[in-house]
């Protein structure tokens, strides 16, 4: 019962990360749009006012709305205030559930990979741990330093540490333990920011103007620094929740070079958006985007294995008594190994006709990439997975 508990607490625990997600980065792709569109009032009265650093007008289901922005706070507080925090926590600790639930608690599956660094499960945790927390200490000080009123040399220097913390990942964890927590260093700074910085410096805006004083508008100036920066690390967050289907990227040999580079081709993507927002072309930027993509795609590309003339050609009871060893004990249709309620992806090999189907997947996870069996639980050896490769390459016939 408890594999079938778990898998659907992951199931719950996934789709709500998803929906707090989209309401997260909506709000946030929104506000940035705005703030990004603003222009001066066009009421003759209001246009002269020094308060309103300016106003949109929109229309969207049938209806105009009008948002103006005031340059510090306005005369008087409206009721009610509403405030956009918890799209950012609920993000952040549904994730955190998530992650918990199965690369902490299945550390010994999911985080660690022997043939990577022999960390004991508790050993990797406590590391993982130390990536979300020194990740969002190290960034907030170079944003509180004099560094953060440079944002041009913020920027590379924040490039170089996460291509660090990058490399360093992949040298101590499993390729999607990597990636994931690449992505989860981020988010935690995402959601910091908001906690420790942009939610704090409003209330500060709000007390003052409760108290009748001016309102200081470094608090401002911060929170839309960080806001800022929370859009440019949203592209490179959300490949990383989905880089664990990829394994031609996880499982590379130079894993941390991809993953810099999707995230590079990230941020400087939505980089290029932003700025188009604000009526400021810069197509260099979407060109290092797709350069960046397009320099992924051929370090990852897979290269084909050298073949052995006059080899023997694998037989199919040697492949299947492979599989059968190595890779049904969680692909089956009820699953032996423990853990497992259910064969991951559905992808079932515990028939002949089945592994003959799933051919190509077999040839792919097991050779081309590596990426299975997780972690290598099972100890397939290299001469198991050459079985595999000539029985593929030579047709994969039953």
């Amino acid at each position: 019962m408890e594999p079938y508990v778990l898998e659907w607490l992951n199931l719950l625990g996934r789709w709500f990360h998803l929906i707090a997600g989209v309401a997260w980065i909506g709000s946030s792709f929104y506000f940035v749009w705005l703030d990004a569109h603003l222009h001066a009032p066009r009421d003759r009265e209001e246009g002269t006012r020094l308060d309103l650093a300016g106003e949109v007008w929109s229309v969207h289901g049938g209806g105009f709305y009008r948002a103006q922005k005031f340059r510090v706070a306005p005369p008087e507080l409206p009721e009610p205030l509403h405030w956009f925090k918890w799209e950012a926590y609920s993000t952040w600790m549904s994730g955190m559930f998530m992650l918990v639930l199965i690369y902490w608690l299945g550390a010994g599956v999911y985080l660690v990979d022997p043939a990577v660094a022999a960390l004991a499960p508790g050993t990797a945790v406590a590391i993982a741990a130390a990536f979300l927390v020194g990740g969002w200490l190290v960034y907030d000080a170079l944003c509180r330093s004099r560094l953060g009123d440079n944002e041009p040399v913020l920027a590379a220097i924040l490039f170089v540490l996460c291509s660090l913390a990058a490399w360093g990942l992949c040298q101590l964890f499993s390729g999607r333990g990597a990636f994931i927590h690449f992505g989860a260093m981020l988010g935690t700074i995402m959601a910091a920011n908001v906690f420790f910085v942009i939610i704090p410096g409003q209330k500060a805006l709000v007390r003052a103007k409760q108290e009748g004083r001016a309102p200081d508008p470094i608090h401002g100036l911060r929170g839309k620094q960080r806001s800022v920066h929370n859009t440019y690390f949203t592209l490179p967050v959300l490949f990383t929740m989905i880089s664990n289907h990829y394994a031609v990227l996880t499982q590379h040999r130079f894993a941390w070079l991809a993953l810099v580079g999707i995230a590079l081709a990230g941020a400087t993507i939505r980089l290029y958006l932003v700025l188009r927002h604000r009526g400021q072309s810069k197509p260099l930027l979407l060109a290092v985007g797709i350069a960046s993509l397009a320099g992924t795609f051929v370090l990852a590309m897979p290269r084909p294995a050298p073949t052995q003339a006059g080899a023997a050609v694998p037989t199919f009871a040697e492949v299947r008594a492979v599989v059968e060893q190595r890779c049904a004990g969680c692909h089956a249709a009820q699953p032996t190994y423990p853990g497992f309620a259910s064969p991951p992806k559905n992808v079932v090999l515990d028939s002949a006709d089945a592994i003959v189907r799933q051919a190509q997947t077999i040839h792919q996870q097991t050779v081309v990439t590596k990426a299975m069996p997780i972690g290598n639980l099972t100890q397939i050896t290299e001469a198991e997975r050459a079985v595999i490769d000539g029985w593929y390459r030579a047709g994969a016939k039953p």
